[in-house]
């Protein structure tokens, strides 16, 4: 019995320092993601004097809000500028879903003539960069009038989200088992009806992924906001916060950064993304698993 209860005690043991080194690692990797962030919230609380000073200090010497108020009363006003990018940003994502799902439908369920060699086409377009199209995509677009626009813009995301979009919900809906959808067809329900009544509901984490990922992209993206926007009125938060952090009009160049308005600008930016992700994760998790596995 004592060599039972001595080999049972060691093993909850070995088991408990395993628990304990697996906390440390996780502990230690959610530092090194999380210091960036407390570094920028530190730094924006600095006077404009320390946020510059070399060497730099670590804290604050004293709580300073003088850097939110430069970039709140900077050119139209902050909050123009979030709505701008909220706006691009639920065009972008309403377009990504609607045209996303039904495009991962069609490729999941229906045959048709060139099927895969349409859909490989699809997942080729991801191999472009996209800087490489802002050129033409200018010259056209200031060609049908939808430059320094927000749609026009909200339209470039989507066509950069779709390819990944379309892949994610194909691989989702293939998870689903056709036999669902036998059992509406027999019960009245048409192609359309079925997809909205019954397959959207089956197949949300994967559209909240896709949300996510085009909620991010679209909210962050930069260089073509930069390239396509000209108007200060229209600019998104990025392309606002590039240009109060310099003090300058993007097209005119810039020299000196004003790195406690920038950071506080990345502090102003990051909240939607963090609020979004974390009200989301479960979905997403779910999403990317179920996207994952054919």
């Amino acid at each position: 019995m004592n060599s039972i209860t001595t080999t049972r005690s060691s093993a909850h043991l070995r088991l408990n320092i395993g628990r304990m080194g697996l906390y440390v690692i996780l502990i230690v990797m959610a530092i090194i993601f999380l210091f960036p962030i407390i570094w920028s919230a530190l730094y924006s609380f600095k006077t404009p004097e320390e946020a510059i000073a070399i060497p730099p200090t670590y804290l604050p010497s004293t709580i300073s809000f003088e850097n939110y108020e430069k970039l709140f009363k900077y050119g139209a006003g902050v909050w123009q500028y979030v709505f701008n990018s909220s706006m691009v940003t639920i065009y972008t994502i309403i377009g990504t879903i609607v045209l996303s799902t039904v495009g991962g439908y069609g490729f999941s369920r229906f045959d048709f003539p060139g099927k895969n060699a349409l859909f490989i086409l699809v997942l080729m377009t991801l191999m472009i960069p996209y800087q490489a199209l802002l050129t033409p995509l200018y010259i056209f677009f200031v060609k049908v009038n939808l430059n320094d626009t927000l749609l026009g813009l909200a339209l470039v995301y989507i066509t950069w989200q779709l390819p990944f979009g379309v892949f994610l919900m194909r691989n989702t809906f293939d998870m689903v088992p056709r036999e669902i959808e036998e059992a509406a067809l027999l019960d009245g329900c048409n192609t359309l009806e079925m997809l909205w009544r019954v397959m959207i509901k089956i197949v949300s984490p994967g559209i909240v992924t896709v949300a996510i990922f085009t909620f991010i992209n679209a909210w962050n993206e930069f260089l073509a906001a930069l390239i396509l926007m000209s108007n200060n009125k229209n600019y998104t938060l990025p392309i606002m916060l590039k240009d109060a952090a310099t003090g300058q009009n993007h097209q005119a160049g810039a020299h000196n950064i004003d790195y406690g308005v920038l950071q506080a600008g990345v502090m102003v930016n990051i909240i939607p993304c963090l609020i979004l992700f974390l009200i989301l994760q479960r979905y997403y998790i779910k999403g990317l698993m179920g996207g994952s596995v054919k």
